[in-house]
């Protein structure tokens, strides 16, 4: 959303309706007599399977935690793939309203801010129920559009030294090419979303993960909005995995889609692409490549579950947090029997803050001061001074504690 890489060609002032049906943007769904359906009802089926084993082998105590860090490593995924580089230590610290002196630097750091607060928003119920509607399509793009910065709501428009306003949550009233698609007349946008949401917003369970994919492209191809479509597709497309999936929002897809970001546009852009004969479907657009596309979609979140299973096994990710614990114990940057509280919060999920003193055999005050240091290293959180002590995951720790979530910060 920024002029930095808008990711569209500039937009037109003045568009006509050019009268297109909404038949144009079909097929909506992969058709049931396609002979791709009982491949991707496995990997829909697959998916609902790993996802729930994997939420229910997290402790009660470390899914909060962990969808705070998901959350950061969403959005620093996303707007990767938009071209913008935020690491999640900088996402960390403009959370605790700590901003680089840097402009552009400082720009990105609230607009990350502000892609974390829309997606906890969602995480806490806030598109229950929603979130294939064309209102909540909106406010998402609203809530997202309303906290950034005034210089990321401009994008250029067909004469070079004029520039277009993006007003939060408003559709677009001007003509756009997204690379090669030629998108939709403004005026025709209120129809098209008015028949995404028809046929989307009222999908069984296993339709709706199945047709996450298809959603997510279509979305994309309307492009409702002048700036920051991408966001908001891959937003709702979250909000309707959470929903389906019951994730508990401890991982994400936008790792897996920025990790083969060449793939991930390369799906896309063939979406667009019309039908190409009697066998590929029977819509306007090309059945062959949207099944393709949600083979991907589909293949990319188990793929990105299996990587966060694999981080969370509580043996190995036992051995990295307490090895980090020695280290900053030798170093004299932990006080010693710091690391004997964090193997009691690991072993009981949470640890009550009166059980302290005998876990470090000494005082009251002693333990106070131990437990304060890991909270300043962000390793322990509560909900309050007298709430249960957890296990918390800041991004500083986490080429440690989990490697390869994203890549080390160079520098």
């Amino acid at each position: 959303m920024s002029k930095i890489q808008p990711d569209k060609e500039p937009a037109k002032k003045g568009a006509k309706d050019r009268e297109e049906s909404i038949g144009l943007m079909e097929p909506l769904v992969i058709g049931e007599d396609s002979r791709h359906r009982a491949g991707l009802t496995d990997l829909a089926l697959e998916l609902a399977q790993k996802s729930a084993g994997f939420k229910r082998s997290l402790p009660e105590s470390l899914l909060s935690s962990l969808a705070d860090l998901v959350r950061s490593m969403n959005c620093y995924y996303s707007n990767l793939i938009e071209g913008h580089d935020t690491h999640p230590i900088d996402i960390e610290r403009a959370l605790k309203d700590d901003y680089s002196k840097d402009a552009k630097k400082r720009d990105l750091q609230v607009e990350a801010k502000a892609h974390i607060t829309v997606q906890q928003w969602i995480d806490g119920g806030g598109l229950k129920g929603r979130a294939l509607t064309a209102d909540a399509i909106r406010e998402t793009h609203r809530r997202f559009c309303e906290l950034l910065p005034d210089d990321l709501l401009w994008v250029p428009d067909a004469k070079a030294e004029d520039r277009v306003n993006v007003i939060p949550g408003e559709l677009r009233s001007t003509d756009v090419a997204v690379g090669r698609h030629i998108a939709i007349s403004a005026p025709a946008v209120p129809r098209f979303l008015k028949r995404f949401e028809e046929v989307y917003s009222k999908l069984g369970k296993t339709e709706t993960i199945i047709a996450a994919a298809a959603a997510h492209h279509r979305l994309a191809w309307i492009h409702p909005f002048l700036d920051g479509n991408g966001r908001v597709a891959r937003l709702i497309s979250h909000a309707t995995l959470l929903e389906a999936l019951d994730t508990g929002a401890v991982w994400s897809i936008a790792r897996g889609l920025a990790r083969s970001v060449d793939d991930y546009k390369g799906h896309l852009a063939a979406c667009d692409l019309q039908r190409r004969n009697s066998l590929d479907g029977r819509g306007n657009l090309s059945e062959e490549t949207l099944t393709e596309f949600t083979k991907y979609f589909l293949t990319t979140c188990i793929d990105q579950v299996t990587y966060m299973e694999g981080l969370m096994q509580p043996v190995q990710m036992r051995a990295r947090i307490m090895l980090w614990a020695e280290e900053q114990m030798r170093l004299n940057k932990l006080p010693p029997k710091s690391g004997a509280i964090l193997e009691a919060v690991l072993y009981r999920g949470e640890l009550p803050r009166a059980d302290t003193p005998a876990i470090v055999d000494s005082s009251e005050r002693s333990a106070r001061r131990v437990v304060a240091s890991l909270q300043e290293h962000g390793v322990l959180t509560s909900e309050s001074t007298r709430a249960p002590l957890r296990l918390a995951f800041p991004a500083t720790l986490a080429s440690r504690w989990m490697p390869g979530l994203f890549p080390e910060r160079a520098g």
